[in-house]
């Protein structure tokens, strides 16, 4: 299920600007909106390690890893094939009604009406859902959505203020392979704040790594002066097709966005935000398991992601990515030991 652009996802050139706010790395703006963060500390935020790491850790560890090895691709490939199989509520109602159509990216990949992220007093629509994981008890609070159209870019910054989200996780460029992937919903430099008729949208800060880039946002409604400070993370490095080639760029990302979040349910879009949007929930919860000792199932956390919204990884190529990371990460947990 790919996704079948909508009339309103197509020729829209004029509406993006791939601009990147400067070429040089480290926090441009205001000394006191963050610090710059460095290679090492990304370094060391991809080793995950226990709380408690001792010798019945690492051998429970040990075993995790051990199974997670034993999986052949073709056990992979039938699990996926599985999710594929799974009912699914035929729960749309709202993402096809004739006043929101133009408002789905894909025409296919729509939310469910039951999890759906509802929009101010009179719950309006926008192509996002709720994702609840729950795994020994905690539960992981995500928004899963597309990424924005040029008419829909006032609702993404409403959902993000109702929804008191401090951060924001993009895991696509704005063009990839001459098409476009997400339109882009912030403002390009740090003179010219976005203007839209309920927010203005100003860049405070910004920071160009490797592999990914920091944005520092300041969101104002203009109606009562309230404003709201938000963390945009933007990967890079995701091909055209496929997956990355190593999984170090992508833990380090996922690691610096799980720290960075404080408040709100975290928001992950990539495209349609059902694919790569899907691997990150799924290796988040994987390695907040890890940390706390958790044993963890990767299958279940794919299936209660597409219980909430259709589609969640939408390739066996990403599903076996997930694994693949996995393992790399524990890997390393057990030679650095």
């Amino acid at each position: 299920m790919k996704g079948h652009p909508s009339p309103a996802s197509q020729g829209r050139e004029g509406a993006v600007d791939a601009q990147r706010p400067g070429a040089q790395a480290g926090l441009r703006g205001p000394p006191d909106i963050a610090s710059s963060v460095s290679e090492k500390e990304l370094d060391q935020l991809a080793h995950i390690r226990p709380l408690v790491f001792n010798y019945s850790t690492q051998t429970v560890m040990k075993g995790f890893l051990k199974m997670l090895q034993k999986k052949e691709e073709y056990d992979i490939i039938r699990e996926f094939l599985e999710l594929e199989q799974m009912a699914v509520p035929d729960d749309f109602k709202s993402g096809n009604e004739l006043l929101n159509r133009d408002k789905n990216r894909y025409r296919d990949i729509l939310p469910y009406d039951s999890t759906r992220v509802p929009l101010g007093k009179h719950k309006d629509y926008i192509n996002a859902s709720y994702i609840r994981i729950v795994n020994h008890d905690e539960e992981y609070f995500y928004i899963a959505t597309q990424g924005p159209l040029p008419e829909t870019i006032e609702d993404f910054w409403q959902m993000v203020m109702e929804n008191n989200c401090n951060v924001i996780a993009m895991i696509t460029r704005e063009i990839e392979g001459g098409v476009i992937k997400c339109h882009s919903y912030w403002p390009i430099t740090l003179k010219e704040p976005l203007e839209l008729k309920q927010f203005r949208i100003l860049l405070e800060n910004f920071q160009i790594t490797q592999y990914f880039i920091i944005r520092i946002f300041q969101i104002v409604k203009k109606s009562t002066g309230m404003s709201h400070c938000v963390k945009h993370l933007q990967f890079t490095k995701w091909p055209d097709h496929g997956t990355p080639v190593s999984a170090d760029f992508f833990i380090k990302y996922v690691r610096y966005v799980r720290k960075s979040h404080i408040t709100g349910p975290l928001i992950v879009h990539c495209s349609a935000g059902v694919g790569r949007t899907g691997v990150l929930i799924c290796v988040d919860v994987v390695f907040c398991a890890i940390e706390k000792n958790y044993s963890f199932n990767i299958l279940n956390i794919v299936t209660q992601m597409r219980k909430q919204r259709q589609g969640m990884i939408q390739t066996k190529e990403q599903y076996h990515f997930c694994y693949e990371i996995v393992v790399e990460v524990l890997q390393n947990l057990l030679t650095l030991s």
